[in-house]
């Protein structure tokens, strides 16, 4: 058995760089074939408008010589590879533990009551994936028998949307084995976005010491002084950036506070005479009320 999952890590992983690397070989391609184009027929029309016969010549037969090369199915076929490289990478994300999620009241939790939270979630993420490939699977099947062919390349639709329910079918299978993992270890699987490989084995054990203290006296963040209030928010705010993540927050919060309260004033007088404005456009009055309430509204 862990000899058929690590054939498939190794599967999953060689589709996935398979169709990165072949996609972006085949958008390079063509993009060159595009602009390849475009520049044979600007030369040959420079070389005609300048007399020379040979730089005319050779444009029009790299001109001829690219035309015959059909790269219109480029595009629909990269789109295709692209969709099939999102559903193998989904699941290739379930495994790693690369997808984004928010465990901040999760972690708030002890053990005890972490537990049956993961468990509820990754079973979630297993009924969901397997109704989408059950779906998938059924809708493939009818588009079997309609003979349905894509526009540019003219393949079999099915063989496009068969990677919903492989994909989906895969990511199903990924949850569950987080899931028996998990209740098997206790462990979940981390991703440290940060790392970059091989760049921790570069640096130099001395760059990783800490400085020495230097001996300059400290001038302290905070002022002596209270100051006035904003000054003293600011100090504080300071402090908080060089201390604790979670004081930072508060002090950038109570800086915001303050330095907003003109503007949000401002706003807000604003907004209120704009609708009194739109309210008297749309307040059924003759025309003459209207007039004489905006000369009031003027005057005042």
């Amino acid at each position: 058995m862990p000899v058929l999952l690590r054939l498939l890590d190794r599967l999953e992983e060689a589709i996935i760089a398979t169709l990165i690397a072949a996609a972006t070989l085949i958008i390079f391609v063509a993009v060159v074939h595009r602009y390849g184009l475009s520049a044979s027929i600007g030369v040959s029309r420079w070389g005609v408008a300048h007399g020379l016969a040979t730089v005319a010549a050779t444009g029009r037969s790299v001109f001829m010589a690219l035309r015959t090369i059909d790269l219109g199915w480029a595009q629909e076929l990269c789109v295709y590879m692209f969709v099939w490289m999102a559903k193998f990478g989904a699941a290739f994300g379930v495994r790693t533990g690369i997808h984004v999620g928010v465990d901040l009241l999760i972690n708030r939790l002890d053990a005890a009551q972490r537990k049956p939270v993961i468990t509820a979630g990754l079973l979630a993420g297993a009924l969901f994936t397997g109704l989408v490939g059950t779906f998938g699977a059924s809708f493939v099947y009818q588009l079997i028998g309609t003979g349905q062919v894509s526009p540019d390349m003219e393949v079999p639709i099915w063989l496009v949307y068969l990677a919903v329910p492989l994909g989906s079918y895969l990511m199903c299978f990924r949850f569950l084995q987080v899931l028996w993992r998990f209740h098997r270890t206790g462990g979940l699987p981390q991703y440290d976005h940060g790392h970059v490989e091989g760049l921790d084995a570069e640096v130099e054990p001395a760059l990783l010491q800490p400085a020495p203290a230097a001996d300059v006296p400290l001038t302290p963040l905070v002022p002596a002084s209270p100051g006035p209030p904003v000054a003293r928010r600011g100090g504080y705010l300071l402090a908080a950036l060089v201390g604790h993540p979670a004081a930072a927050g508060g002090g950038l919060g109570a800086l915001t506070l303050v330095t907003a309260t003109p503007l949000t004033a401002t706003a807000l007088w604003s907004g209120a005479d704009y609708f009194r404005r739109f309210n008297d456009i749309l307040s059924p009055r003759p025309v003459a009320d209207f007039h004489v309430a905006d000369k009031n509204r003027k005057a005042g």
